[in-house]
């Protein structure tokens, strides 16, 4: 039994070796030098590289939108408080008594005579 067993698997790896020949027939004969593989490949590289650089710059242009409309939103709440001092400062101004101006008196020199 166990030279049939032994038989069988010879039998079958002789198979898959004439398989495995036949495999290698249909691939052909190795290219030394494929230019289009080599432009192929820097072109995924270059790609890749791409779609890095564009994944990031999309993200930063994400943070400077996000940056800018916090921006927006610090400036609108300055214009508002600035809007709402004016309008303390009018109030105040308001309530504080007008007081008819004291017409100045012309001043007049007096002159120091040296002795």
């Amino acid at each position: 039994m166990t030279e049939i067993d032994a038989g069988d698997s010879i039998y079958d790896l002789r198979k898959k070796i004439q398989q495995i020949k036949a495999d290698l027939n249909q691939l052909g004969d190795p290219v030394s030098e494929i230019p289009e593989l080599i432009t192929s490949a820097n072109l995924l590289r270059s790609n890749e590289y791409l779609l890095k650089a564009n994944d990031k710059k999309t993200e930063l242009l994400s943070a400077y939108e996000r940056y800018s409309t916090a921006l927006e939103k610090l400036l609108s709440f300055v214009f508002d408080i600035q809007h709402d001092l004016k309008e303390i400062l009018k109030a105040q101004s308001s309530m504080i008594p007008s007081r008819p101006k004291k017409q100045s008196k012309p001043k007049t020199r007096s002159r120091i005579t040296k002795k």
